[in-house]
Protein backbone atom coordinates (compact mmCIF):
# COMPACT_ATOMS: atom_id res chain seq x y z
CA UNK A 1 0.00 0.00 0.00
CA UNK A 2 1.34 3.56 -0.99
CA UNK A 3 2.83 5.64 1.90
CA UNK A 4 -0.03 8.28 1.07
CA UNK A 5 -2.95 5.54 1.72
CA UNK A 6 -1.76 4.35 4.85
CA UNK A 7 -1.42 8.08 6.30
CA UNK A 8 -5.02 8.40 5.27
CA UNK A 9 -5.86 5.16 6.97
CA UNK A 10 -3.93 6.30 10.41
CA UNK A 11 -6.06 7.35 13.28
CA UNK A 12 -6.23 11.69 13.25
CA UNK A 13 -5.69 13.37 16.78
CA UNK A 14 -6.56 16.43 17.48
CA UNK A 15 -4.39 19.06 19.02
CA UNK A 16 -5.57 18.74 22.37
CA UNK A 17 -5.15 15.51 22.40
CA UNK A 18 -2.01 15.41 20.46
CA UNK A 19 -0.62 17.92 23.38
CA UNK A 20 -2.28 15.69 26.28
CA UNK A 21 -0.50 12.59 25.35
CA UNK A 22 2.72 14.19 25.00
CA UNK A 23 2.12 16.01 28.65
CA UNK A 24 1.29 12.20 29.90
CA UNK A 25 4.79 11.00 28.29
CA UNK A 26 6.97 13.34 29.74
CA UNK A 27 5.77 13.42 33.07
CA UNK A 28 5.45 9.51 33.06
CA UNK A 29 8.94 9.25 31.58
CA UNK A 30 10.66 12.14 33.74
CA UNK A 31 8.48 12.38 36.80
CA UNK A 32 11.23 13.41 39.03
CA UNK A 33 14.80 14.86 37.56
CA UNK A 34 17.80 17.00 39.33
CA UNK A 35 18.70 19.88 37.01
CA UNK A 36 22.39 21.46 37.34
CA UNK A 37 22.26 24.80 35.17
CA UNK A 38 22.29 28.91 35.72
CA UNK A 39 19.15 31.15 36.53
CA UNK A 40 17.97 33.21 33.38
CA UNK A 41 15.67 35.77 32.74
CA UNK A 42 14.52 35.95 36.33
CA UNK A 43 13.03 39.02 36.99
CA UNK A 44 11.38 38.16 40.82
CA UNK A 45 7.55 36.69 41.71
CA UNK A 46 5.39 37.41 39.26
CA UNK A 47 2.13 39.00 40.34
CA UNK A 48 0.43 36.30 41.38
CA UNK A 49 3.34 35.08 43.21
CA UNK A 50 4.57 32.59 40.91
CA UNK A 51 8.09 32.54 39.24
CA UNK A 52 9.04 32.15 35.44
CA UNK A 53 12.86 31.92 34.65
CA UNK A 54 14.82 29.31 32.65
CA UNK A 55 18.32 26.98 33.52
CA UNK A 56 20.72 27.05 30.78
CA UNK A 57 24.21 26.00 30.33
CA UNK A 58 26.74 26.63 27.94
CA UNK A 59 24.43 24.96 24.71
CA UNK A 60 20.92 24.34 25.35
CA UNK A 61 18.51 26.27 27.70
CA UNK A 62 15.09 24.78 29.74
CA UNK A 63 12.04 26.75 31.22
CA UNK A 64 11.36 26.54 34.79
CA UNK A 65 8.68 27.70 37.07
CA UNK A 66 8.18 27.55 40.86
CA UNK A 67 4.79 27.65 41.99
CA UNK A 68 3.86 30.45 44.83
CA UNK A 69 3.60 27.98 47.91
CA UNK A 70 6.93 26.19 47.13
CA UNK A 71 8.92 29.71 46.75
CA UNK A 72 7.37 31.16 49.77
CA UNK A 73 9.16 27.52 51.33
CA UNK A 74 11.89 27.56 50.18
CA UNK A 75 15.31 28.30 52.27
CA UNK A 76 17.26 29.27 49.01
CA UNK A 77 15.53 32.10 47.04
CA UNK A 78 16.46 31.77 43.09
CA UNK A 79 18.60 34.97 42.07
CA UNK A 80 19.42 35.97 38.04
CA UNK A 81 23.08 34.14 37.05
CA UNK A 82 23.25 31.61 39.95
CA UNK A 83 24.39 28.26 39.18
CA UNK A 84 22.12 25.87 40.87
CA UNK A 85 20.78 22.17 41.19
CA UNK A 86 16.54 22.27 40.98
CA UNK A 87 14.43 19.05 42.01
CA UNK A 88 11.79 18.70 40.63
CA UNK A 89 8.94 16.99 37.51
CA UNK A 90 9.00 17.90 33.79
CA UNK A 91 6.23 18.57 32.22
CA UNK A 92 4.84 20.46 29.00
CA UNK A 93 2.82 23.50 28.54
CA UNK A 94 0.28 22.70 25.86
CA UNK A 95 -0.78 26.85 25.62
CA UNK A 96 3.00 26.99 23.92
CA UNK A 97 4.35 24.03 23.01
CA UNK A 98 7.14 23.89 24.85
CA UNK A 99 7.88 21.70 28.00
CA UNK A 100 9.26 22.72 31.42
CA UNK A 101 10.37 21.68 34.62
CA UNK A 102 8.43 21.90 37.85
CA UNK A 103 10.68 23.18 40.57
CA UNK A 104 9.89 21.79 44.04
CA UNK A 105 13.61 22.64 46.01
CA UNK A 106 16.54 24.15 44.50
CA UNK A 107 19.91 24.65 46.30
CA UNK A 108 23.39 26.47 45.20
CA UNK A 109 25.35 24.05 42.98
CA UNK A 110 28.94 23.62 45.42
CA UNK A 111 30.56 25.82 47.53
CA UNK A 112 31.61 28.34 44.73
CA UNK A 113 28.12 29.56 43.86
CA UNK A 114 27.39 29.94 47.93
CA UNK A 115 30.57 32.23 48.51
CA UNK A 116 29.43 33.99 44.93
CA UNK A 117 26.30 34.54 46.57
CA UNK A 118 27.99 35.53 49.63
CA UNK A 119 29.95 37.79 47.74
CA UNK A 120 27.40 39.68 45.87
CA UNK A 121 25.41 39.75 49.00
CA UNK A 122 28.27 41.30 50.98
CA UNK A 123 28.79 43.88 47.94
CA UNK A 124 24.84 45.16 48.23
CA UNK A 125 24.91 45.54 51.98
CA UNK A 126 28.52 47.13 52.50
CA UNK A 127 26.96 49.77 49.62
CA UNK A 128 24.08 50.57 51.93
CA UNK A 129 26.49 51.40 54.54
CA UNK A 130 25.71 48.37 57.19
CA UNK A 131 29.81 47.42 57.54
CA UNK A 132 30.79 50.86 58.78
CA UNK A 133 32.91 51.51 61.68
CA UNK A 134 31.34 54.62 62.52
CA UNK A 135 27.85 52.34 62.99
CA UNK A 136 29.36 50.36 65.77
CA UNK A 137 28.98 50.40 69.48
CA UNK A 138 31.42 50.19 72.65
CA UNK A 139 30.58 46.94 74.62
CA UNK A 140 29.77 47.76 78.06
CA UNK A 141 32.42 47.01 80.74
CA UNK A 142 30.58 44.91 83.18
CA UNK A 143 27.14 44.63 82.23
CA UNK A 144 24.34 43.02 84.28
CA UNK A 145 22.21 40.95 81.89
CA UNK A 146 23.16 39.26 78.73
CA UNK A 147 21.42 37.69 76.16
CA UNK A 148 21.94 34.30 73.99
CA UNK A 149 20.86 33.64 70.78
CA UNK A 150 21.75 30.00 70.36
CA UNK A 151 20.10 26.68 70.78
CA UNK A 152 19.28 25.85 73.59
CA UNK A 153 20.29 21.94 73.18
CA UNK A 154 23.61 22.50 71.63
CA UNK A 155 27.21 22.71 73.19
CA UNK A 156 27.46 26.66 72.79
CA UNK A 157 25.38 27.15 75.55
CA UNK A 158 26.81 25.12 78.31
CA UNK A 159 30.37 26.49 76.97
CA UNK A 160 29.25 30.30 77.48
CA UNK A 161 27.11 29.46 80.95
CA UNK A 162 30.61 27.80 81.77
CA UNK A 163 33.17 30.54 80.68
CA UNK A 164 30.62 32.95 82.32
CA UNK A 165 30.55 31.28 85.21
CA UNK A 166 34.55 30.68 85.83
CA UNK A 167 35.24 34.90 84.75
CA UNK A 168 32.23 36.56 86.36
CA UNK A 169 28.79 35.05 86.89
CA UNK A 170 26.37 37.14 85.19
CA UNK A 171 22.29 36.71 84.48
CA UNK A 172 21.96 35.14 81.27
CA UNK A 173 19.05 35.39 79.20
CA UNK A 174 18.88 32.18 76.45
CA UNK A 175 16.19 33.03 73.28
CA UNK A 176 16.19 29.65 72.29
CA UNK A 177 16.29 29.53 68.13
CA UNK A 178 17.28 27.14 65.37
CA UNK A 179 20.39 27.79 64.11
CA UNK A 180 20.41 25.53 61.08
CA UNK A 181 17.67 24.24 58.58
CA UNK A 182 14.69 26.12 56.84
CA UNK A 183 13.01 28.67 58.83
CA UNK A 184 16.33 29.41 61.54
CA UNK A 185 17.25 33.09 59.95
CA UNK A 186 14.02 34.35 60.57
CA UNK A 187 14.00 32.62 64.17
CA UNK A 188 17.29 34.51 64.98
CA UNK A 189 16.53 37.98 63.13
CA UNK A 190 13.10 37.88 65.90
CA UNK A 191 14.99 37.13 68.50
CA UNK A 192 17.06 39.85 67.91
CA UNK A 193 14.32 42.28 67.54
CA UNK A 194 12.32 40.46 70.42
CA UNK A 195 15.54 41.21 72.61
CA UNK A 196 15.90 44.85 71.57
CA UNK A 197 11.78 45.20 71.73
CA UNK A 198 12.20 44.76 76.03
CA UNK A 199 11.21 47.74 77.92
CA UNK A 200 13.99 49.23 80.17
CA UNK A 201 13.20 48.34 83.33
CA UNK A 202 10.40 46.03 82.75
CA UNK A 203 9.48 42.86 84.44
CA UNK A 204 11.93 40.89 82.10
CA UNK A 205 15.39 42.82 82.14
CA UNK A 206 17.00 44.16 79.10
CA UNK A 207 20.04 42.23 77.93
CA UNK A 208 22.97 45.06 78.21
CA UNK A 209 24.92 43.12 75.59
CA UNK A 210 24.04 40.03 73.46
CA UNK A 211 25.65 37.25 72.06
CA UNK A 212 24.58 35.52 68.49
CA UNK A 213 26.13 32.06 68.98
CA UNK A 214 26.64 28.49 66.91
CA UNK A 215 29.47 25.78 66.43
CA UNK A 216 31.48 25.33 63.97
CA UNK A 217 29.94 23.51 60.41
CA UNK A 218 30.35 23.65 56.84
CA UNK A 219 29.15 26.89 54.81
CA UNK A 220 25.71 25.23 54.00
CA UNK A 221 25.14 24.81 57.80
CA UNK A 222 26.28 28.44 58.92
CA UNK A 223 24.29 30.00 55.60
CA UNK A 224 21.21 31.02 57.92
CA UNK A 225 23.92 33.64 59.53
CA UNK A 226 24.58 35.16 55.63
CA UNK A 227 20.44 36.10 55.39
CA UNK A 228 19.85 39.47 54.75
CA UNK A 229 16.98 39.41 57.42
CA UNK A 230 19.73 38.16 59.90
CA UNK A 231 22.44 40.71 59.02
CA UNK A 232 19.54 43.49 59.08
CA UNK A 233 18.52 42.55 62.25
CA UNK A 234 22.00 42.60 63.48
CA UNK A 235 22.52 46.52 62.19
CA UNK A 236 19.15 47.50 63.62
CA UNK A 237 19.71 46.49 66.98
CA UNK A 238 20.56 49.23 70.08
CA UNK A 239 21.72 46.63 72.17
CA UNK A 240 25.66 45.97 71.81
CA UNK A 241 25.75 42.85 69.66
CA UNK A 242 28.90 40.33 69.22
CA UNK A 243 29.44 37.45 66.89
CA UNK A 244 29.82 34.34 67.62
CA UNK A 245 29.61 31.84 64.93
CA UNK A 246 31.36 29.07 64.57
CA UNK A 247 34.91 28.64 64.43
CA UNK A 248 37.84 31.22 64.23
CA UNK A 249 38.41 30.33 60.48
CA UNK A 250 34.88 30.68 59.48
CA UNK A 251 33.52 34.35 58.35
CA UNK A 252 29.31 34.67 57.90
CA UNK A 253 28.19 38.26 56.96
CA UNK A 254 27.09 38.59 60.55
CA UNK A 255 30.29 39.33 61.76
CA UNK A 256 30.91 42.21 59.58
CA UNK A 257 27.45 43.72 60.76
CA UNK A 258 28.51 43.12 64.08
CA UNK A 259 29.99 45.39 67.35
CA UNK A 260 32.27 43.11 67.78
CA UNK A 261 33.65 39.45 66.19
CA UNK A 262 34.32 36.71 68.53
CA UNK A 263 36.58 33.69 67.17
CA UNK A 264 34.36 31.52 69.10
CA UNK A 265 31.07 30.90 71.51
CA UNK A 266 33.70 30.93 75.05
CA UNK A 267 36.01 34.08 73.49
CA UNK A 268 32.53 35.74 73.15
CA UNK A 269 31.57 34.75 76.92
CA UNK A 270 35.23 36.45 77.68
CA UNK A 271 34.71 39.81 75.50
CA UNK A 272 30.88 40.26 77.11
CA UNK A 273 32.56 40.32 81.18
CA UNK A 274 35.79 40.81 82.98
CA UNK A 275 37.79 38.36 84.92
CA UNK A 276 36.57 38.37 89.02
CA UNK A 277 39.56 37.06 90.19
CA UNK A 278 41.54 39.89 88.19
CA UNK A 279 39.36 42.79 89.44
CA UNK A 280 39.86 41.71 92.90
CA UNK A 281 43.43 42.01 92.74
CA UNK A 282 43.49 45.03 91.22
CA UNK A 283 40.79 47.00 93.32
CA UNK A 284 43.17 45.66 95.61
CA UNK A 285 46.48 47.32 94.51
CA UNK A 286 44.76 50.08 93.94
CA UNK A 287 43.65 50.57 97.46
CA UNK A 288 47.00 49.70 98.31
CA UNK A 289 48.25 52.69 96.13
CA UNK A 290 45.59 55.01 97.05
CA UNK A 291 46.74 54.39 100.92
CA UNK A 292 50.09 54.75 100.32
CA UNK A 293 49.57 57.87 98.61
CA UNK A 294 47.35 59.33 101.22
CA UNK A 295 50.00 59.04 103.55
CA UNK A 296 53.02 60.10 101.50
CA UNK A 297 50.68 63.37 101.51
CA UNK A 298 50.10 63.42 104.91
CA UNK A 299 53.73 63.57 105.93
CA UNK A 300 54.22 65.84 103.43
CA UNK A 301 51.53 67.94 104.65
CA UNK A 302 52.85 67.89 108.16
CA UNK A 303 56.52 68.79 107.16
CA UNK A 304 55.28 71.61 105.46
CA UNK A 305 53.50 73.07 108.91
CA UNK A 306 56.18 72.38 110.94
CA UNK A 307 58.51 74.60 108.61
CA UNK A 308 55.91 76.90 107.95
CA UNK A 309 55.62 77.22 112.17
CA UNK A 310 59.21 77.66 112.83
CA UNK A 311 59.29 80.79 110.43
CA UNK A 312 56.88 82.93 111.70
CA UNK A 313 57.43 85.27 114.32
CA UNK A 314 56.31 85.27 117.89
CA UNK A 315 52.67 87.02 118.74
CA UNK A 316 54.68 89.74 121.35
CA UNK A 317 56.65 90.99 118.40
CA UNK A 318 53.95 90.81 116.05
CA UNK A 319 51.50 92.95 118.25
CA UNK A 320 54.50 95.54 119.47
CA UNK A 321 54.27 97.95 116.89
CA UNK A 322 50.71 98.14 116.58
CA UNK A 323 50.67 98.56 120.90
CA UNK A 324 53.02 101.54 120.10
CA UNK A 325 50.70 103.00 117.25
CA UNK A 326 47.47 103.01 119.34
CA UNK A 327 49.48 104.23 122.33
CA UNK A 328 51.00 107.50 120.41
CA UNK A 329 46.92 108.09 118.70
CA UNK A 330 45.60 107.92 122.02
CA UNK A 331 47.77 110.63 123.60
CA UNK A 332 46.88 112.76 120.84
CA UNK A 333 43.37 112.75 120.80
CA UNK A 334 42.79 115.29 123.46
CA UNK A 335 44.97 117.81 121.59
CA UNK A 336 43.16 116.62 118.50
CA UNK A 337 39.81 117.43 119.48
CA UNK A 338 40.71 120.64 120.49
CA UNK A 339 42.22 121.90 117.22
CA UNK A 340 38.94 120.62 115.00
CA UNK A 341 36.33 122.64 117.77
CA UNK A 342 38.84 125.96 117.13
CA UNK A 343 38.48 125.07 113.27
CA UNK A 344 34.80 124.93 112.86
CA UNK A 345 34.09 127.89 114.83
CA UNK A 346 36.30 130.01 113.12
CA UNK A 347 34.01 128.91 109.94
CA UNK A 348 30.94 129.79 111.24
CA UNK A 349 31.82 133.34 112.74
CA UNK A 350 33.28 133.74 109.00
CA UNK A 351 29.44 132.63 107.60
CA UNK A 352 27.76 134.66 110.01
CA UNK A 353 29.96 138.14 109.15
CA UNK A 354 28.12 137.83 105.30
CA UNK A 355 24.70 137.37 106.79
CA UNK A 356 23.29 141.22 107.30
CA UNK A 357 20.16 142.51 106.39
CA UNK A 358 21.94 144.38 103.33
CA UNK A 359 22.99 140.80 101.52
CA UNK A 360 18.96 139.98 102.48
CA UNK A 361 17.66 143.19 100.48
CA UNK A 362 19.92 142.44 97.70
CA UNK A 363 18.78 138.67 97.66
CA UNK A 364 15.24 139.85 97.89
CA UNK A 365 15.30 142.05 94.83
CA UNK A 366 17.13 139.77 92.47
CA UNK A 367 14.07 136.95 93.43
CA UNK A 368 11.95 140.01 92.82
CA UNK A 369 13.46 140.63 89.83
CA UNK A 370 13.59 137.03 88.57
CA UNK A 371 10.18 136.57 89.46
CA UNK A 372 8.62 139.62 87.33
CA UNK A 373 10.78 138.24 84.43
CA UNK A 374 9.34 134.93 84.44
CA UNK A 375 5.57 136.26 85.02
CA UNK A 376 6.21 138.28 81.68
CA UNK A 377 7.54 135.06 79.71
CA UNK A 378 4.89 133.61 81.23
CA UNK A 379 2.03 135.70 80.08
CA UNK A 380 3.53 135.93 76.51
CA UNK A 381 3.94 132.05 76.58
CA UNK A 382 0.22 132.22 77.55
CA UNK A 383 -0.82 134.59 75.04
CA UNK A 384 1.46 132.62 72.27
CA UNK A 385 -0.10 129.39 73.08
CA UNK A 386 -3.97 130.59 72.92
CA UNK A 387 -2.97 131.94 69.35
CA UNK A 388 -1.56 128.75 68.07
CA UNK A 389 -4.49 127.06 69.43
CA UNK A 390 -7.17 129.57 67.86
CA UNK A 391 -5.36 128.94 64.76
CA UNK A 392 -5.35 125.20 65.37
CA UNK A 393 -9.35 125.25 66.34
CA UNK A 394 -9.88 127.32 62.69
CA UNK A 395 -8.17 124.59 60.58
CA UNK A 396 -10.13 121.97 62.28
CA UNK A 397 -13.33 123.96 61.65
CA UNK A 398 -12.68 124.22 58.42
CA UNK A 399 -11.83 120.64 58.15
CA UNK A 400 -14.76 119.98 59.71
CA UNK A 401 -16.98 122.09 57.71
CA UNK A 402 -15.34 120.27 54.19
CA UNK A 403 -16.06 116.97 56.00
CA UNK A 404 -19.84 117.46 57.08
CA UNK A 405 -20.31 118.47 53.21
CA UNK A 406 -18.44 115.70 51.84
CA UNK A 407 -20.32 113.26 54.32
CA UNK A 408 -23.63 114.52 53.20
CA UNK A 409 -22.71 113.85 49.63
CA UNK A 410 -21.56 110.57 50.30
CA UNK A 411 -24.96 109.95 52.58
CA UNK A 412 -27.23 110.95 49.42
CA UNK A 413 -25.04 109.01 47.34
CA UNK A 414 -25.46 106.29 49.34
CA UNK A 415 -29.17 106.86 49.61
CA UNK A 416 -29.38 107.19 45.94
CA UNK A 417 -27.79 103.76 45.26
CA UNK A 418 -30.01 102.17 48.42
CA UNK A 419 -33.12 103.93 46.55
CA UNK A 420 -31.84 102.16 43.48
CA UNK A 421 -31.37 99.08 44.71
CA UNK A 422 -34.91 99.03 46.27
CA UNK A 423 -36.11 99.40 42.73
CA UNK A 424 -34.19 96.68 41.30
CA UNK A 425 -35.51 94.28 44.17
CA UNK A 426 -38.97 95.41 43.96
CA UNK A 427 -39.05 94.81 40.33
CA UNK A 428 -37.15 91.08 40.80
CA UNK A 429 -40.20 90.94 43.77
CA UNK A 430 -42.68 91.63 41.13
CA UNK A 431 -41.96 89.24 38.52
CA UNK A 432 -41.16 86.78 41.14
CA UNK A 433 -44.40 87.37 42.71
CA UNK A 434 -46.16 87.35 38.92
CA UNK A 435 -44.10 84.10 38.66
CA UNK A 436 -45.27 82.52 42.01
CA UNK A 437 -49.04 83.53 40.85
CA UNK A 438 -48.59 81.63 37.36
CA UNK A 439 -47.37 78.29 38.94
CA UNK A 440 -50.31 78.74 41.61
CA UNK A 441 -52.62 79.30 38.75
CA UNK A 442 -51.04 76.50 37.18
CA UNK A 443 -51.59 74.09 39.76
CA UNK A 444 -54.85 75.26 40.42
CA UNK A 445 -56.00 74.34 37.09
CA UNK A 446 -54.09 70.96 37.35
CA UNK A 447 -55.62 70.49 40.87
CA UNK A 448 -59.29 70.99 39.19
CA UNK A 449 -58.63 68.52 36.28
CA UNK A 450 -57.27 65.95 38.74
CA UNK A 451 -60.67 66.60 40.38
CA UNK A 452 -62.81 66.65 37.34
CA UNK A 453 -61.02 63.25 36.55
CA UNK A 454 -61.87 61.67 39.86
CA UNK A 455 -65.43 63.03 40.25
CA UNK A 456 -68.10 60.60 40.07
CA UNK A 457 -69.90 63.06 37.19
CA UNK A 458 -67.43 61.98 34.98
CA UNK A 459 -68.77 58.09 35.85
CA UNK A 460 -72.23 59.55 34.77
CA UNK A 461 -71.13 61.30 32.01
CA UNK A 462 -70.20 57.55 30.51
CA UNK A 463 -73.52 56.38 31.06
CA UNK A 464 -73.29 55.26 34.84
CA UNK A 465 -76.32 56.36 37.08
CA UNK A 466 -75.92 56.87 40.77
CA UNK A 467 -78.42 55.54 43.27
CA UNK A 468 -79.79 57.08 46.38
CA UNK A 469 -82.07 55.96 49.07
CA UNK A 470 -85.08 58.37 51.09
CA UNK A 471 -82.16 59.99 53.63
CA UNK A 472 -79.68 60.61 50.55
CA UNK A 473 -77.29 58.12 50.93
CA UNK A 474 -75.72 56.24 47.61
CA UNK A 475 -77.21 52.71 47.77
CA UNK A 476 -73.78 49.82 47.29
CA UNK A 477 -76.48 46.38 47.12
CA UNK A 478 -79.63 45.36 46.02
CA UNK A 479 -79.92 43.59 49.38
CA UNK A 480 -80.16 47.01 51.36
CA UNK A 481 -83.28 48.26 49.31
CA UNK A 482 -86.86 46.75 50.59
CA UNK A 483 -90.33 46.54 49.17
CA UNK A 484 -91.50 49.86 47.73
CA UNK A 485 -88.71 52.07 49.19
CA UNK A 486 -88.38 55.34 47.52
CA UNK A 487 -85.44 55.80 45.62
CA UNK A 488 -83.66 58.61 43.71
CA UNK A 489 -81.78 58.03 40.09
CA UNK A 490 -79.04 60.63 39.44
CA UNK A 491 -78.19 60.65 36.00
CA UNK A 492 -75.64 62.87 34.04
CA UNK A 493 -78.25 65.33 32.56
CA UNK A 494 -80.72 64.99 36.27
CA UNK A 495 -82.62 62.86 38.74
CA UNK A 496 -85.36 60.98 38.30
CA UNK A 497 -87.55 59.17 41.52
CA UNK A 498 -88.81 55.70 41.67
CA UNK A 499 -90.07 53.15 43.63
CA UNK A 500 -88.65 49.50 44.34
CA UNK A 501 -90.95 46.31 42.84
CA UNK A 502 -93.34 45.71 45.93
CA UNK A 503 -93.29 41.77 45.69
CA UNK A 504 -89.41 42.36 46.15
CA UNK A 505 -88.38 40.30 49.58
CA UNK A 506 -87.35 42.02 52.18
CA UNK A 507 -83.60 42.58 53.14
CA UNK A 508 -81.93 40.41 55.60
CA UNK A 509 -80.62 42.89 57.61
CA UNK A 510 -81.91 46.64 57.97
CA UNK A 511 -79.98 49.66 58.08
CA UNK A 512 -79.67 51.52 60.58
CA UNK A 513 -81.91 55.14 59.62
CA UNK A 514 -79.49 57.42 58.75
CA UNK A 515 -80.41 61.34 59.61
CA UNK A 516 -80.18 63.00 56.32
CA UNK A 517 -77.84 65.79 55.85
CA UNK A 518 -79.82 69.39 55.00
CA UNK A 519 -79.02 70.22 51.80
CA UNK A 520 -76.29 73.41 51.15
CA UNK A 521 -77.92 76.18 50.41
CA UNK A 522 -76.41 76.57 47.21
CA UNK A 523 -77.52 73.55 45.75
CA UNK A 524 -80.04 73.19 43.38
CA UNK A 525 -83.27 71.31 43.60
CA UNK A 526 -83.32 67.93 41.57
CA UNK A 527 -85.96 68.00 39.02
CA UNK A 528 -89.42 65.79 40.61
CA UNK A 529 -90.44 63.79 37.45
CA UNK A 530 -93.14 61.32 37.64
CA UNK A 531 -92.89 57.68 38.11
CA UNK A 532 -93.07 55.03 36.04
CA UNK A 533 -96.02 52.50 36.14
CA UNK A 534 -94.58 49.66 37.87
CA UNK A 535 -95.54 47.95 34.60
CA UNK A 536 -93.18 49.56 32.54
CA UNK A 537 -90.10 46.99 34.01
CA UNK A 538 -88.04 47.38 37.17
CA UNK A 539 -84.67 49.44 37.37
CA UNK A 540 -83.19 46.32 39.52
Amino acid sequence: MPPAEQLNNAYEFTVSELSQSLKRTVEDTFGHVRVRGEISGFRGAHSSGHCYFALKDESAKIEAVIWKGVHGRMRFKPQEGLEVIATGKLTTYPGSSKYQIVIEALEPAGIGALMALMEERKKKLAAEGLFDEARKQLLPWLPEVIGVVTSPTGAVIRDILHRLEDRFPRRVLVWPVKVQGEGSAEQVAAAIRGFNALPEGGKIPRPDVLIVARGGGSLEDLWSFNEEIVVRAAAESMIPLISAVGHETDITLIDFVADKRAPTPTAAAEMAVPVRSDLFVEVADLGRRTRAYWQRAQESRRSELRAAARALPAAGDLLAIPRQRLDSAGSALPRCLKANTHAHFRRFTAASSKLTLRVLHGQISQADHRLTVCGERLGLSARSLLRQRRDRFAGLEVRLRASKLSNAQAQRNAIARQRERTHRLAERAGRALATLLQRLDARVEASGKLLSALSYRGVLARGFALVRDEAGHPVHAADSVGPGARLEIEFADGRVAATADADRPAPTAKRAPVQAKPAAADTKPAPKRVAKPVDQGSLF
